[in-house]
């Protein structure tokens, strides 16, 4: 029988004592770096869980600092806006302030005023966050607006907006200086005052007359160019009878003139005097009307031409404007209206277009077709025969996607477009189209515009001038909203939008109203030499400039965009909670798969000094075994 060598027993105490150590040693590590192993294969079986949570709660830190980055870029666009709204409240109180007195410059403190702000309004819009240009859409790496001087003064090569306003003012003033208006001679019974030429969006438009005039047989607006008469063969006027001329003007308001017949002494304002035959009588009306025309074309229309050639300047919507048309009424032709039927029997009573739409007819808008029905039209693909021409223009504007309301005014149909370029409008029944005052395929001149034709007081038509005007807005145009311009994930399947453009409408607004009422001088001439008439221009403007900066209803405001700021806001609150809560509830798993419990670990680290301290007595006991004390 042999016996094994004692080195046996020994060696295997050495394997324990060095297992011991390596445990003592992985032990000491987990409490020094408070996690199970420093390899994922260490870390057990549920390490996958932890690797996924450790991927989102990376995502989430990502998403943390992006809406960190977005809030800092919200938060001056919101202090930008804060800004412009107290100039705009600036603008319109001093454009309200009555009377506008004028100074030397020939321009109101109100106006003068409006000059330092637009500077204002300027370096407001072209501010950044960072390198980022916020007012600019999509184009972050450019300002959003030129300078105030090219935009008002033009540069050497482009025409600025006071240019605009120029040019326009003398085609809308005529060669005359009555406003496009041809008053027949002092010789000439009856009476006709008729507008210069067919279709020209220039000076005063004929909207009706409205007579108490005794004896008189008055027309209303007919006729291409549109014209009305006064006829005194019958006999003269009563002393205090009067007669009302009521005119459109460029920038859709209204006038008018009211005379009243006289036999006084000297004669009284706005009056003219019954001469005693039908020549002396219409004679005298001509002079005072003339008169009147001349005046409130050197005032009024001035100003309306002024906020006209700011939309011309400004505004990147077109309009296309057709004929003036009459209803089918066969006592008494008028204009049409909004109330006038699209289709109809012509009768004493009736209000219908002069040619009939019928069933199975179509408009074709943008490529899209409203097709006529006899009954029942329920979309905007559809309009009823027996349906009003406003019915139908709001289905064209639903289809074209315009922000601005197409009309009628004095039997004229303005079809509004925020997209000129794309703008079309054509239909199968051409007899029917004509009723409504248009020919062929209707378009809209591209902005910014000019007036076309020399000289320009005789000129008829508005041409596309971006080759050779200033544009105002130098940033991204996107033809869908700004906000979309700039949109960012904030979570897995969550995004938030916050782009912002300086030619949104409530921004644009406050920059058009601003340049126009800073633009415009007027001071006193050889015809004016009081400067009454200068005042009473800018009085005028300044009562358009304050009206204008009045949202009218469905107008974006600029506390719109402040609210849609806001929704960004609050919509990235509510995530961030989300991933907050998410976040900790992640923590957790990862610390639970990964982490130690410092008590436990120490605990075992005590046990294993324990059974450390007894192995090495042990191996200390049997290194001292001889073969004497074993026998």
């Amino acid at each position: 029988m042999s016996i094994s060598s004692i080195n046996y027993g020994s060696s295997l105490l050495g394997l324990s004592v060095r297992n011991i150590n390596n445990q003592l040693s992985d032990l000491s590590t987990q409490l020094s770096s408070g996690v199970k192993s420093s390899t994922y294969a260490g870390m057990g079986a549920d390490e996958g869980f932890a690797v996924a949570a450790r991927s989102q709660l990376s995502n989430i830190a990502a998403f943390t600092s992006t809406m960190t980055h977005v809030n800092t870029i919200i938060g001056a666009a919101n202090t930008a806006l804060q800004s412009l709204q107290s100039i705009h409240d600036q603008v319109q109180s001093g454009a309200s302030a009555s009377p506008q007195n004028v100074t030397s410059s020939g321009q109101s403190v109100g106006q003068q005023t409006a000059l330092s702000n637009l500077s204002a309004i300027v370096g407001i819009v072209n501010s950044q966050v960072g390198d980022r240009y916020i007012f600019s859409g999509s184009a972050t790496n450019q300002p959003a607006m030129a300078a105030a001087d090219d935009i008002l003064n033009g540069t050497p090569t482009q025409a600025g907006l006071k240019q605009v306003i120029s040019e326009r003012q003398q085609a809308d003033l005529g060669t005359t200086g009555m406003g496009r208006l041809v008053l027949s001679s002092s010789s000439t019974v009856p009476l006709t005052l008729a507008e210069d030429a067919a279709n020209s969006p220039f000076g005063f438009k004929l909207d009706s007359v409205n007579s108490s005039l005794t004896n008189a047989a008055i027309s209303q607006p007919s006729g291409t160019p549109t014209s009305v008469s006064v006829d005194f063969t019958a006999g003269d006027p009563n002393p205090g009878d009067q007669i009302t001329f009521k005119f459109d003007l460029p920038d859709g308001t209204t006038e008018a003139i009211q005379l009243t017949a006289s036999n006084t002494t000297p004669l009284a304002a706005n009056s003219f005097a019954i001469g005693g035959s039908p020549a002396a009588t219409t004679a005298n009306l001509q002079t005072a009307l003339g008169s009147a025309i001349t005046t409130l074309a050197n005032t009024s229309l001035k100003a309306a031409s002024a906020v006209e050639a700011g939309n011309d300047f400004f505004n990147a919507g077109s309009v296309a404007t057709g004929s003036a048309v009459n209803n089918n009424n066969s006592t008494t032709p008028a204009r049409i209206t909004g109330a006038t039927l699209l289709s109809g029997t012509a009768s004493a009573t009736s209000n219908s277009i002069s040619s009939s739409f019928a069933a199975n007819d179509t408009i074709t808008v943008n490529g899209q077709t409203i097709t006529f029905v006899a009954s029942g039209a329920t979309d905007n693909n559809h309009v009823n025969v027996t349906d009003s021409v406003q019915t139908l223009l709001s289905k064209i504007d639903a289809l074209s996607g315009t922000s601005t309301p197409s009309t009628v005014t004095a039997g004229r149909i303005s079809l509004h477009t925020d997209d000129p370029a794309s703008f079309s409008v054509s239909s199968s029944n051409t007899t029917a189209f004509a009723a409504l005052g248009f020919s062929g395929t209707v378009t809209a001149p591209t902005p910014p515009l000019r007036v076309s034709g020399s000289p320009l007081g005789s000129a008829t038509s508005l041409a596309n001038g971006s080759a050779n005007t200033v544009a105002w807005y130098t940033g991204n145009s996107s033809s869908g909203s700004a906000r979309s311009t700039a949109s960012v994930q904030i979570d897995t399947s969550q995004s938030v939008q916050f782009g912002a453009q300086a030619n949104e409408t409530a921004i644009r607004t406050l920059v058009q109203q601003t340049a126009v009422y800073a633009a415009v001088s007027a001071l006193p001439s050889a015809s004016d030499p009081t400067g009454q008439i200068a005042a009473k221009q800018i009085g005028a403007l300044s009562q358009r400039i304050a009206a204008n900066m009045t949202p009218q209803l469905g107008q974006q405001t600029i506390s719109d965009i402040q609210t849609d700021f806001a929704n960004a806001q609050t919509t990235m609150k509510d995530a961030g909670a989300r991933q907050t809560q998410a976040k900790a509830a992640l923590q957790s798993m990862v610390d639970q798969t990964e982490g130690i419990s410092q008590n436990e670990v120490a605990a075992q680290i005590l046990q294993l000094q324990t059974n450390l301290q007894a192995s090495y007595q042990t191996t200390s006991m049997l290194s001292q075994l001889s073969l004497v004390k074993f026998l």
